[in-house]
This record gives C-alpha cells, structure tokens and sequence, in this order.
C-alpha cells in the first residue's frame, strides 16, 4: 500500500518570483509516478502517494525535476502523514485555544542541535517563544510572524547551517495532517 506524503517547496510563489504554477507541478509529480497528487495553496505544498519509501529520495528527485523543468533550484522537504500527525499532537502550545495567525512550524530537513539556539535570549522576547520537536521548531508570536521579532531572528542562517528549513502556519500544518490522511 501506497504511503500518503506532503512535499514541502521552500521559497517559491514569493513575491513574484520563482513562479511554479500548481497545474505544473501536479503535472511533473504525476510524470515521476506519484498517485494522487493535490496541491494546497499557492506557496508550495503538494500531497501524493508513494510506494517509495525515502523521504530524502522522493525530495532529492522531486528538487531536480524541479530544476530541470522551471530552470531554477528549490529546497524540497518531504514528511509521511504519520510524521505530520505527530508533528500537531507533539505541539508545545494550546493550538485549539490560539488563532492560527499565532502559531508556526518550520520543518526542517535533519535534526538541529538545540545548542545552536543557546544564544537567543528567550526573555527578550517573550511572551514570544519557540520550542524544538521532531525536525522542528514551534513557534508561538501571539502578534502574528510579520510583527515578531524572534521570528526575525530565528530566520538568520546560522540557525538552519547545513539543513533546508521551511515554515508554514498552523492552518497549513493541520491542512497537510488532513490532505494526507485520504
């Protein structure tokens, strides 16, 4: 049986550029074999089946074709339905009592040392904060991201050295746990 994934685009939709139009995509996942394909939104998620078996396989080739049909690179982070659940049962936050707007994760592609986030002052910022699962972080600014400045900061590229990071609001989050789950 057949395993129900999200691909995840990094970066693209943004402001006009590196445009992947969905029917496309839809189009070139389908072309490599996927079943099922569907895409949420605009700003880079797909969900399909798979028998494969390799998330960093199915991202590698998905990131390629990628680059071979648009002409420019995009980092792919792909993650199982039951991953994903665990990803919303595992969150740190009262999530039923937030509005969405409220609260974020970036998925990354490898564990990030919690080390590597020691020198934020987390009082600084409060009563923003974040928290670290399962190849991701969780970050809750109850003014939304656009005004938070931890989330500025935790966007330097010291904090994802070495792996593909991408966010995504809570609405998203539980889309994909939903979209994977047919």
């Amino acid at each position: 049986m057949a395993t129900r994934y999200a691909a995840l685009l990094r970066g693209i939709n943004v402001g006009g550029s590196r445009k992947v139009p969905m029917a496309e995509l839809r189009t070139l996942m389908e072309g490599l074999g996927h079943d099922g394909v569907r895409t949420h939104l605009q700003s880079g998620q797909a969900v399909f089946a798979s028998d494969h078996g390799d998330e960093e396989a199915l991202a590698a080739e998905l990131s390629t074709a990628i680059a071979a049909h648009f002409g420019f690179a995009v980092d792919v982070i792909v993650r199982d339905h039951a991953y994903l659940k665990g990803i919303v049962e595992a969150c740190p936050y009262p999530a039923g009592e937030l509005e969405p707007k409220q609260l974020h994760v970036t998925y990354f592609s490898a564990p990030v040392p919690p080390e590597r986030f020691g020198e934020i002052d987390r009082d600084a910022h409060l009563p923003e904060e974040f928290r670290l699962g399962d190849r991701a972080l969780y970050l809750y600014a109850p003014n939304g991201v656009g005004r938070s400045g931890l989330a500025e900061q935790l966007a330097r590229p010291r904090f994802t050295q070495g792996v593909i990071a991408t966010a995504r609001n809570w609405n998203t989050v539980t889309k994909l746990v939903e979209l994977t789950a047919d």
